[in-house]
């Protein structure tokens, strides 16, 4: 009996710590999700807002009524997602659920959203009357095609150069030992802490000597210059965590270090490499103090130089029209993080080895 007893109590302390150990879970998870939903918010908001705007008229009133509908709506597809998330392992057909959700939105959609909609923001792809009055003004304002090429030949530029120059570069200070090579080290990590625009008059002022000045290849190779003390150092802590044995197995073999290089230590520094190229693109395409300062003339628009010029009062552009450039300008880094943000987070700094 007493035997019995103990078991039956046994089990029932085991039940009552099985309850408080789901219910901590469950605590935790929903702490975890209101303050990531609540961290969220304010970054998600500026993104709906400037979408929303792009396919409204400049009516404020109604701009202001389908924002709110819009946010309504997107808070129950998040809802309706974290509901389907975490009852997944329940449902015996859970891609049926998420298609129940996903028509459920775009009837929501229809129904009190796409009546107040409009393509007329984004006239400006088809002509350079940005003003809606008939002035082209083509002697200011460039097709936004023509802007998009440049500023795509720009930021491919700079990650060329900056990938090309930092690959080799951190190859040679992880795996050789050489006078000084501390003090380049620490060389980068203050070049990198350094404020570029504090540099902005003395780059001036040398290209000006030098006759760069409203030359868009002066504006890459300073950028270029800029970023190349953080990929290297990134690079670096990449190559650190390739094994020696590996490569020095390739040249046992009867490699020469270049295709020991090429061929062992640059695969295992695929994600290091497209990680630094992405972060190189993107600030070479967002840039805009340096070009406004250097290209005087402005005979060249970058998109960010083109955003700034439609988002002028004196011009008469509606926030419509601003709200749909941004979208075009957010486009292509959209496209190029759906490519590489699997490499982007195998990032780690804490291999990084001085």
């Amino acid at each position: 009996m007493s035997s019995a007893m103990t078991t039956a109590m046994t089990d029932l302390d085991w039940a009552r710590l099985e309850r408080r150990g789901m219910l901590n879970r469950a605590g935790f998870l929903a702490f975890i999700l209101v303050f990531l939903t609540l961290v969220s918010i304010p970054v998600l908001l500026p993104y709906l807002w400037l979408l929303v705007k792009s396919f409204t008229s400049s009516d404020d009133a109604v701009s202001r009524l389908v924002m709110w509908r819009s946010a309504g709506i997107a808070a129950l597809a998040y809802l309706g997602a974290v509901a389907l998330c975490l009852g997944a392992t329940r449902l015996k057909r859970p891609w049926l659920a998420w298609a129940v959700l996903g028509l459920a939105i775009l009837l929501l959609m229809a129904i009190f959203v796409a009546p107040f909609m409009t393509l007329s923001n984004y006239r400006f792809l088809l002509t350079r009357d940005i003003s809606g009055s008939g002035n082209t003004r083509s002697d200011l304002l460039p097709s936004v095609w023509a802007s998009l090429g440049t500023s795509l030949a720009f930021a491919i530029a700079q990650t060329a150069i900056v990938t090309l120059v930092a690959t080799p570069a951190a190859y040679a200070l992880s795996r050789f030992a050489f006078v000084g090579r501390e003090a380049f080290l620490r060389g980068l990590l203050m070049l990198h802490a350094f404020p570029a625009l504090a540099l902005t008059v003395a780059v001036f002022v040398q290209l000006h000597y030098m006759g760069m000045l409203n030359s868009l290849s002066a504006v890459v190779l300073v950028l270029s210059a800029l970023e190349l003390p953080y990929a290297i150092f990134v690079m670096k802590g990449f190559f650190d965590t390739v094994p020696w044995d590996i490569e020095m197995s390739a040249v046992t073999d009867g490699a020469t270090r270049s295709q020991a290089f090429r061929m062992v230590v640059l695969p295992q520094v695929r994600s290091g490499i497209i990680a630094i190229a992405t972060f190189t693109f993107l600030r070479g395409w967002e840039e805009y103090v340096l070009v406004q300062t250097l290209l005087i003339e402005k005979t060249q628009f970058t998109m960010s130089l083109y955003l700034f010029f439609v988002s002028q009062d004196h011009m008469g552009v509606d926030y419509g029209m601003v709200a749909a450039v941004g979208i075009v300008y957010l486009l292509p880094v959209l496209i190029l993080y759906s490519f590489t943000q699997k490499y982007i987070t195998q990032m780690s700094f804490g291999g990084i080895k001085g």
